[in-house]
């Protein structure tokens, strides 16, 4: 049984504390796409951690976590996070990387800092981690496979070719020095040496684990609208973060893909550029903003203040359909609970005209929302187990927001630890 845990709308919805509870009832889990430019935050009996790279079930001693070959591999991150989490007092988790996994290269960082830079106020609101001009290079064939490292011919080979086309860009495009061909081999042929015991087929073991009935847990990073097909393009990511994706990037056969679950907060928010229609600003915004989590809504990776807004039934009603959701997770109910009224976005107004399906970037920018508004419970939810003992107004919400995105809402997280989750 393979089942998804993936975003529903723009990133930032609380996935890791899902996959870190469901990770309990997996054998594995495995991210598929995505690099270190994106965070999962999750708080437990350990500690408060921000993940990047590392799989979400790390936490868990039992579970193998597993790199899948869809992963933008930063060698040097996702080390640094494993040494972060052990260091913490977590048991050594099991690790595997795909042999197959393509590595981020010190250039791709660089690339991506400088052209933000030369794009100045046109800039795409990258995290500057080196995933849009890693991607580039994976599809141009000019990137480097983990196990490309070691072998010394090949790993010369493909970064001289690489090397005469980004230092034309170094020099001529962004005027910066040129990067020595000599010292780069060097560098990569030790990070290859400090990852190697993780190394290994994990296409082979995750088809063995699913033959022989293993629980695998997929996880995705960011969300449907940040989908360089199907969400807000250009202002995407450049992996895709749908379940559709899952058995690419994970390497896991498609027959054995279950259940998704797409997770979403009970209101928006929202980190990088684009048109984000509900967005509030101002001290509506901020007072959102510092209830929002255990920290507020500031990003896990760049600690850059998310935009915040109200619910957007239209944008998660789309999100789960593209990402073919089974059940949803609503997650920060608890936030809103100092609300007398609470905002929901049923539908857009475009040009005069009333829209309930989510509309292709240039008139998602004339979009205007149409909000229906909801009593608040103007209580504390946080400690609440179960469903039912919710106030009244509170379960209301939830079941409203179930109705308007058309899927059963399962889990209600209801504080920011691992264990305030309601599940229905």
């Amino acid at each position: 049984m393979v089942r998804t845990i993936v975003g529903a709308n723009w990133g930032d919805e609380g996935k890791g504390k899902i996959t870190d509870m469901l990770a309990g009832e997996s054998d594995i889990v495995v991210r598929f796409q995505g690099g270190a430019n994106a965070g999962h935050t999750i708080i437990n009996d350990y500690g408060r951690f921000a993940l990047h790279l590392l799989p979400s079930g790390v936490f868990n001693p039992s579970v193998v976590n597993v790199i899948g070959p869809g992963v933008a591999l930063d060698i040097e991150a996702l080390l640094s996070e494993l040494e972060g989490v052990v260091q913490a007092g977590v048991p050594t988790p099991q690790l595997l990387v795909s042999e197959r996994a393509q590595v981020m290269m010190p250039y791709h960082v660089q690339l991506d800092c400088y052209e933000e830079e030369r794009l100045g106020a046109h800039s795409f609101g990258s995290t500057k981690s080196g995933i849009a001009p890693f991607y580039g290079d994976k599809y141009q064939k000019i990137g480097l496979q983990l196990c490309q490292l070691y072998y010394p011919d090949v790993l010369r080979e493909k970064l001289e070719h690489a090397l005469s086309i980004k230092n034309a860009l170094m020099e001529h495009l962004y005027h910066k020095p040129p990067i020595d061909l000599e010292a780069l081999i060097t560098h990569m042929t030790g990070l290859a040496e400090r990852i190697r015991p993780y190394v290994c087929d994990t296409n082979r073991y995750l088809h063995e684990a699913c033959k022989a009935g293993k629980r695998i847990l997929l996880e995705g990073q960011l969300g449907t609208l940040r989908d360089p097909d199907h969400g807000i393009y250009p202002m995407t990511t450049s992996s895709s973060p749908l379940a559709g994706y899952g058995p690419v990037g994970a390497g896991v056969p498609l027959w054995a893909m279950s259940d998704v679950i797409a997770v979403t907060k009970a209101y928006s928010s929202c980190v990088g550029s684009g048109p984000f229609t509900t967005e509030l600003f101002g001290e509506e915004a901020q007072a959102l903003r510092i209830r929002g989590g255990d920290k507020g809504e500031f990003g896990a990776k760049t600690g850059r203040p998310r935009r915040v807004g109200w619910f957007d039934a239209v944008a998660t009603r789309y999100g789960c359909m593209m990402q073919g959701a089974t059940y949803v997770a609503l997650t920060n109910l608890d936030v809103l609970g100092y609300l007398e009224q609470i905002p929901v976005c049923v539908a857009y107004e475009i040009d005069g005209e009333r829209i309930e399906h989510f509309p292709v970037t240039p008139l998602l920018e004339r979009a205007k929302p149409v909000y229906e508004a909801l009593p608040g419970w103007m209580c504390d939810t946080r400690g609440i187990k179960r469903f039912e003992d919710l106030p009244e107004n509170a379960r209301r919400y939830v079941e409203t927001l179930e109705k308007l995105i058309g899927v059963p809402v399962r889990f209600v997280s209801n504080g920011p630890r691992r264990d305030e989750i309601i599940v229905r």
